[in-house]
């Protein structure tokens, strides 16, 4: 799986923890622990961005000159 391809799986975990959330139907124990799970989950994106940014952010290859 590629760092987009993570990312992705990553935000779609966290609108599912984000619905359920919402809904009102976990317990406070539960809840809690839904938002720590959350925080890691926030954790993980950050460093795919990160990553994606020093990726996207790389000089060409040598021999290589950028498009103008």
């Amino acid at each position: 799986m590629n760092s987009v391809e993570r990312l992705d799986d990553l935000i779609t975990r966290l609108e599912r923890a984000a619905e359920q959330l919402r809904s009102g139907e976990l317990s406070q124990d539960a809840a809690a622990g839904m938002v720590e799970d959350c925080a890691a989950l926030a954790t993980q994106a950050a460093s795919e961005l990160e990553q994606l940014t020093r990726v996207e952010a790389a000089p060409p290859p040598p021999g290589q000159d950028p498009l103008l």
